[in-house]
């Protein structure tokens, strides 16, 4: 698997599949929740409404899959990250299934390419730096990551860039 870091916006990705941070309801929200909503249009939302009428949402560190709808990726993937509660709630476990329950499901796709978002860093005040390095573990030491072909961080601010490219260069060093 390659890990690519991209400046960028997550929804103009042309890749098989896009994680979304989402929310447990999957309607959308702010942040890239609202933007992969708004620019993937009404099918996503219709996609993740008929997931909670019959799962009842998506539970904190779990992941759903959808069509893209108008995005270039041909799937979401919806992964519900924690809200950052000075580490005392499990918060890191969370995250890190966050990333390999989104694999999982790239894996039974038959996803060969997939984008991923800073998970939890936004509204939900997860540490930036202590995101990054699960992010960036959990992926290189996911078991099936062979059946992926290429991986992107796509990261929307400048702060998360640098904090990728610092883990990564250590990585690659």
């Amino acid at each position: 698997m390659r890990i690519e870091l991209i400046k960028g916006d997550i929804t103009e990705q042309w890749v098989d599949a896009v994680v979304n941070a989402a929310n447990t309801t999957l309607l959308g929200g702010g942040g890239v929740d609202g933007a992969i909503h708004r620019k993937g249009g009404r099918r996503i939302l219709e996609e993740c409404q008929a997931i909670r009428a019959k799962q009842g949402g998506c539970k904190v560190g779990e992941a759903v899959i959808t069509t893209a709808g108008k995005l270039p990726a041909k799937f979401v993937i919806h992964t519900v990250g924690p809200r950052w509660n000075d580490g005392k709630s499990n918060e890191a476990n969370l995250l890190k299934n966050c990333y390999i329950n989104s694999l999982d499901l790239a894996v039974e796709n038959n996803v060969d390419t997939i984008a991923f978002t800073n998970i939890s860093t936004g509204i939900y005040r997860f540490p930036k730096n202590a995101a990054a390095e699960i992010a960036i573990d959990s992926v290189v030491n996911f078991p099936d990551k062979d059946k992926i072909n290429l991986l992107q961080f796509v990261c929307f601010d400048e702060e998360n860039y640098r904090i990728y490219s610092d883990k990564l260069k250590d990585l690659n060093s």
